[in-house]
């Protein structure tokens, strides 16, 4: 059981398909930074079928020791096998924080999991900040226009960060932490994935990438997405879209933004044609620098810009496009 005593946080690291998901590193960076203030070491937690690629990632942000469960069924994501290996590993460290990215695992796993230790969870933290030798844990809250501070009177508390959000610490080369294997109690699944289908077209994941393009009504028609693509590709963006073109059936839900879609928090967000509903502004309220481009000058959206063009995106897109291309040929 938890030790009421401990200061120490344990970070839950994402892996798909042998690869560490990169806000799951941006998730135990911040435990690094908050364990200076607190106090405690910090772990990282591996649930994986095969752990020798996944460890030089892990340890090149140093933590103070890696627990790592590995088996085969934890080739792909299951709810049950995954809770209890992440359960098992609680109960071997006893940590006072249990950190994880704020992702489709992550919202699935982490409650689950505090469920069982009958402990608190907080979900979607945009800040986390030290009071003593404890941690407060900020979220947006009613589509982020209130935000809420929780304390813990708990020996364990779970919370998951946002992704994009929190900086990832610089990796070192010659790092060497330590490692130790758990055993877990094998869990049978009541679903197991047979295949996986990977969606074809979007280059980044939306929630991860730095720079994300979206796309509104103000497109038109499908037609229009290949000239948000086009300026996606010399910026290195991911393709958004608001929920009115999802449903119009333009674009496929992967690239929702909002709401009832994915929250993104992006160094740069370029807003083609989005009016700037509350549920789309939401899910991107949050980013570092919003460009918003409209040809209607009192859409919402420029409330929340920090530099607004007020005219055709036909004309400006491509002519923004044509320009960072010039650019970046230059340099």
């Amino acid at each position: 059981m938890p030790d009421s005593t401990s200061k120490d946080i344990l970070v839950f690291i994402e892996q798909r398909q042998g690869v560490i998901k990169k806000a799951s590193l941006e998730a135990l960076s911040e435990a690094i930074r908050q364990s200076k203030s607190v106090g405690g070491t910090v772990m990282a937690c591996l649930v994986c079928a095969e752990s020798n690629n996944l460890l030089p990632g892990i340890s090149s942000l140093q933590p103070n020791k890696i627990i790592i469960a590995q088996a085969e069924e934890y080739n792909d994501y299951a709810t049950e096998s995954y809770a209890s290996a992440l359960e098992a590993a609680i109960k071997q460290v006893s940590p006072k924080y249990v950190f994880a990215a704020n992702t489709a695992m992550g919202k699935d796993l982490m409650p689950r999991v505090a469920a069982r230790f009958r402990s608190p969870c907080v979900t979607d933290a945009v800040e986390l900040a030290a009071e003593g030798s404890t941690l407060l844990a900020v979220k947006p809250m009613y589509s982020s226009k209130a935000y809420g501070k929780y304390s813990f009177n708990h020996s364990l508390a779970f919370i998951t960060l946002r992704p994009n959000v929190f900086v990832m610490a610089e990796k070192s080369e010659s790092a060497n932490v330590p490692s130790e294997t758990i055993t877990c109690p094998s869990v049978p699944a009541r679903a197991k994935v047979i295949e996986t289908h990977a969606a074809t077209g979007q280059k980044l994941e939306l929630t991860e990438a730095p720079i994300i393009v979206s796309g509104g009504r103000g497109l038109k028609g499908p037609e229009n997405w290949p000239i948000l693509q086009a300026l996606c590709d010399v910026l290195g963006a991911a393709l958004g879209a608001s929920r009115a073109v999802v449903d119009a059936g333009w674009i496929d839900h992967q690239h929702q933004v909002g709401q009832t879609g994915k929250t993104v928090s992006p160094q740069l967000y370029v807003a083609c044609g989005v009016s700037g509903a509350i549920q789309h502004l939401a899910g991107m309220s949050s980013s570092k620098i919003i460009v918003a481009i409209n040809n209607n000058p009192d859409a919402p959206i420029f409330k929340h810009a920090t530099y607004g063009i007020v005219g055709d995106l036909f004309v400006i897109v491509p002519k923004l496009t044509e320009e960072i291309r010039k650019l970046k040929e230059q340099s």
